[in-house]
């Protein structure tokens, strides 16, 4: 499930239906979205997978034992549509025998019903063998014993009231309204997962991860010509708690076009006023001239343009053809990394990390029980890795996997899927107006749009929420109907540079799909505003007719 499908949907009815079949869960109270399971159960169950696997011939074995709670508001105007509370648990278990990968789960929460579960396991895991043409060959993490972590949140989102939230955000659509929004949706989307984790290698990891996002569009209709314009909120989605909605001012940026942007704290009453200004601002503003432009390009934009263009890009499952699902495979193949493939300029320095706080993918351990790390993907500008989990380390001659694995659920299996991927800051001081000050001819863009990128994740185009003129170092108006066109090592190649880290903010994606069956993840894209010379720019609003 992409964002833009979650937000296209909010103006439609049955949007509780679709995340509720998106998300399999019992619908609950929500008193129930604070229990957990007590910790001396989940290792009664793994215990009782662990015992029986081995039991039935079972190599290696992984369980987790998951407990997944869901929250969603969604509102429009003056009206709460929807309010969905779900929940999730059960056992999922993971076994190596004959050489090959077995997979079974169950809700039943019995020490005979997971035992069942994991002989289960076993025996496709036999069955596959007979049509394997190589044996799993599984890179080594040690067991780290009995350990736990949580997401460093100071307020549990799940146990604010309801009230509160809905007062939130309906305070935010007639803050929105009174700015001249004709229309405006507002949503909470909270996620906790609680996940435990057990293996033969001798781990026991008990994790409790907490994810927000607060979405928000506000539209502008001007009656006498039915031309509309929205601009959809600058939040970021996070790995936080709802304290990420107190709107401290320590976490605001102002950029040089005059819109405030978000750190780790999001005021979306100021937000959502500001996205109704805009949006009546688009309905008079002159409409691009295509051409060749140098672009400024924000943190909640490059963000979008970092995660197709390099994240999946740079999946090893990918890059192999082993998946091809959500646009396509790779150009970036093995053998352009062994012959020093140049990605983009010098200026480029990529990588992944699975630790960086208030991210979306921020986790101690990933679900094979691998500890999380940061690495290089892109090192000045030459492509130096991928993303490789514990059955691919080998084809890449590594000693141990990335920590990049993940499953949606208990019952999904978990594979290889995209860590946080962002865009290292420039080392010398650069704010954004410096930046600006030497572009004589450019595009400034705030903001993620519709994109599309083509099988090989090679051609791409993206628009944007707002874009700003740029003649002779300054800004001189809001523009309209840009998009930008890249192949991608020519667009990275285009890169002149970036502000420093005190311009660094993260841009996520909170509904990453992936594989089939389609699971999705969260994950996160910091960067700080840079810039790219000579990209092409097409008016989105012209007509070949």
């Amino acid at each position: 499930m992409l964002r833009r499908e979650f937000l296209s949907a909010t103006g439609k009815a049955g949007l509780g239906g679709l995340l509720l079949s998106t998300f399999p869960g019992r619908a609950i109270a929500e008193q129930e979205l604070q229990s957990a399971l007590d910790v001396s159960l989940k290792r009664r169950l793994a215990d009782a997978a662990l015992n029986a696997a081995k039991g039935a011939g079972a190599t290696y074995t992984d369980v987790r034992v998951g407990r997944y709670l869901r929250q969603f508001v969604i509102t429009r105007e003056a009206n709460v549509q929807n309010i969905v509370n779900t929940e999730s648990t059960g056992v999922g278990i993971r076994v190596i025998a004959g050489g090959a990968w077995g997979f079974a789960a169950t809700n039943d929460l019995s020490d005979d019903a997971v035992a069942a579960a994991a002989r289960q396991a076993v025996a496709i895991a036999k069955a596959n063998a007979k049509n394997q043409s190589a044996p799993v060959q599984l890179a080594p993490t040690p067991g780290v014993g009995e350990v736990s972590w949580k997401t460093p949140i100071v307020k549990n989102s799940m146990a604010v009231p309801i009230k509160d939230k809905v007062d939130l955000l309906l305070g935010v659509n007639a803050a929105a309204t009174a700015a001249g929004a004709n229309f405006v949706n507002s949503m909470l989307f909270l996620v906790n997962e609680q996940k435990f984790f057990a293996s033969t290698d001798g781990s026991y990891i008990d994790q409790d991860v907490h994810r927000i996002w607060a979405p928000m569009t506000a539209t502008v209709i001007d009656k006498a010509t039915g031309k509309f314009r929205s601009r959809e909120g600058l939040s970021a989605p996070m790995g936080m708690g709802f304290e990420y909605l107190d709107g401290s001012a320590a976490e605001k940026t102002v950029t040089p076009a005059g819109v405030t942007t978000y750190k780790k704290s999001y005021d979306m009453k100021e937000d959502a006023i500001a996205a109704a200004k805009n949006a009546r601002a688009k309905l008079t503003a002159p409409s691009v001239k295509p051409g060749k432009y140098d672009l400024v390009l924000d943190p909640n934009h490059l963000g979008l343009t970092i995660h197709e263009s390099v994240g999946h890009p740079l999946e090893l499952d990918r890059v192999l053809g082993y998946e091809a699902n959500y646009a396509g495979t790779s150009f970036a193949t093995l053998d352009k990394q062994k012959a020093g493939f140049k990605y983009g300029s010098d200026k480029v320095t990529i990588f992944a990390d699975k630790t960086q706080p208030g991210s979306l993918g921020a986790v101690a351990y990933d679900d094979e029980g691998v500890k999380t790390k940061r690495w290089d993907l892109i090192k000045d500008g030459t492509l130096v890795d991928y993303q490789a989990i514990r059955d691919q380390a080998h084809i890449l001659g590594k000693k141990e996997s990335d920590g990049c694995c993940y499953a949606d659920s208990w019952s999904s299996v978990q594979f290889q899927r995209m860590a946080n991927i962002s865009l290292a800051p420039g080392k010398a001081k650069m704010t954004p107006a410096q930046m600006i000050a030497n572009v004589e001819n450019g595009i400034y863009i705030i903001g993620d749009g519709s994109f599309s990128i083509d099988q090989q994740r090679y051609n791409a185009q993206f628009g944007g929420q707002l874009f700003y003129e740029i003649k002779n170092g300054k800004i001189t108006q809001q523009i309209e109907d840009v998009a930008y066109q890249m192949r991608t090592p020519e667009f990275w190649a285009a890169c002149q540079g970036s502000c420093d880290e005190s311009d660094y903010r993260l841009f996520g994606s909170f509904f990453d799909g992936k594989g089939q069956p389609s699971q999705v993840s969260a994950v996160s894209h910091g960067s700080a505003t840079t810039r790219f010379n000579g990209i092409n720019v097409i008016n989105t609003a012209r007509s070949l007719g």
